[in-house]
């Protein structure tokens, strides 16, 4: 079942992300869709915060990839924004990170890896979290939980 959350600043998003990863556990997928400014990066920052990572998060929009260390265990943050298919996933070598993570991925345009369906491939324990901008200051978060 769905969860819909009411986002009213970064600040409340950024506490969303980090509340939902003191429940994430090693091997699962949060899968983020959603426009250009929608809060995707923002709730990463929260989501890192929660699982005691300490550094920098940014968008890894032109390196595809940031690995962020040093907390309850290793975050993958992709950005799929620049990959057209599941096809150029797997060609720039991200699909194993997206099918068997040794940590929690994170996926900024996951509809680049497999379109709209809803059903993640086989194995994969998939969240997936619908941004939409409601006003300039306000986010709706839409989370289906993994197995869904």
């Amino acid at each position: 079942m769905a969860t819909v959350w009411r986002c009213r600043s970064v600040a409340e998003t950024e506490a969303l992300g980090e509340a939902l990863a003191r429940r994430a556990q090693s091997g699962e997928v949060f899968g983020l869709s959603g426009d250009l400014g929608a809060g995707k990066t923002a709730w990463v920052r929260g989501f890192a915060r929660g699982l005691d990572f300490k550094g920098r998060v940014h968008s890894p929009t032109f390196a595809l990839l940031n690995l962020y260390e040093g907390g309850r265990c290793p975050i993958y943050h992709l950005d799929l924004y620049r990959l057209g298919s599941p096809a150029e996933v797997q060609s720039a070598g991200l699909e194993e990170i997206l099918t068997r993570p040794d940590g929690i991925a994170v996926v900024e345009w996951i509809e680049r890896w497999f379109g709209t369906d809803p059903t993640p491939p086989r194995g994969v324990r998939l969240h997936r979290l619908q941004f939409t901008t409601v006003s300039e200051e306000e986010r709706e978060i839409r989370h289906e939980p993994a197995g869904l």
